[in-house]
């Protein structure tokens, strides 16, 4: 990298969210940050194109240019149990059916992509053929785990979940709920023997147009668990949109169907998992002040 050094600047949206769930730990992290970048960048060799904005609500993410002035996308993220693994996730898959891992610095929580379109998400399509692209490029991404994998696993995650329902932030009024999804999740996990390599986090967000596949997924929060518990957050996809017309519950119902048959996973299961998962968001949302979100999650929630 030649000329001046770059300019860095740190979307609020990285801002706010760290400040929210990390506190004075994540203030610090957010301080340190254009330095950070800007010392990734000279140590690559990379020539800063752009910050985008919003970016992602955990890292900042950077459109880049290498020393051959091929494009790809720089990440430095906020290292957290969930995130921790997301370089060894793409390293297994090695570009199929998600981003290809170019360059990783997992201590540092660095990772060198493959540019995507960034403003073509899987969202801007109709939701059916949304749908219908985000179940075959799922169904690829579950792998069987590599030996000696260091992946974290369906309990921790329910665990996770029940010490963020113990916080200060959860309604009275939404215990039983809570309750209920968590002795959900847990009959669930401890009834399954599968295992597969799940995305962890797979939506019509972190799914982006490529020019080597039409479709890539991006943002793994890896675990190793069930093909249900992956599919459930794709099953709560476009709440906002469900619960925006009439009869919500019937086409929560529709919508459990059809995915259930389209990728062969078991419907009453796949149901506890999405009442698990809406839970889960709503707590997360409620963590980070986000009321409207956490509602709307709380909603389909009762819906199942």
């Amino acid at each position: 990298m030649s000329g001046a050094e770059p300019t860095i600047t740190v979307p609020s949206r990285l801002t706010n969210t760290v400040t929210a769930a990390h506190g004075e730990p994540g203030r610090r992290w957010l301080a340190a940050l254009p330095a950070r970048a800007a010392a990734h960048l000279a140590a690559r060799n990379l020539t800063l194109e752009r910050i985008l904005d919003p970016g992602g609500s955990l890292s900042l993410v950077a459109y880049v240019h290498r020393d051959d002035l091929s494009p790809a996308v720089l990440k430095i993220g906020l290292t957290t149990p969930e995130t921790a693994h997301e370089d060894a996730a793409l390293a297994h898959w090695a570009g199929r059916g998600a981003v290809l891992l170019l360059d990783a610095d997992p201590d540092e929580g660095v990772l060198l992509l493959e540019r995507l379109h960034g403003e073509i998400p899987l969202r801007s399509l109709a939701e059916p053929k949304a749908m219908l692209e985000a179940t075959s490029l799922l169904h690829r991404l579950w792998t069987a785990l590599p030996e000696d994998h260091p992946f974290p696993d369906v309990p921790g995650r329910i665990a996770a979940t029940a010490r963020l329902a113990e916080g200060p932030h959860t309604a009275a009024e939404a215990r039983p709920l809570i309750d209920e999804a968590l002795d959900t999740a847990r009959d669930l996990a401890g009834s399954t023997d599968e295992s597969f390599l799940l995305h962890g986090d797979f939506h019509h967000g972190n799914v982006l147009a490529a020019d080597r596949a039409p479709w890539l997924a991006i943002d793994p929060r890896p675990l190793a668990g069930e093909r249900a518990f992956d599919l459930a957050r794709l099953a709560l996809d476009r709440a906002d949109t469900l619960f925006g017309s009439p009869g919500a519950p019937a086409a929560v119902r529709r919508r459990l169907g059809r995915l259930s048959e389209a990728l062969e996973v078991d419907r009453e299961r796949l149901r506890g998992w999405s009442l698990f998962r809406a839970v889960d968001l709503a707590l997360r949302a409620l963590a980070a002040d986000r009321r409207e979100d956490a509602e709307l999650h709380l909603e389909f929630a009762g819906a199942l």
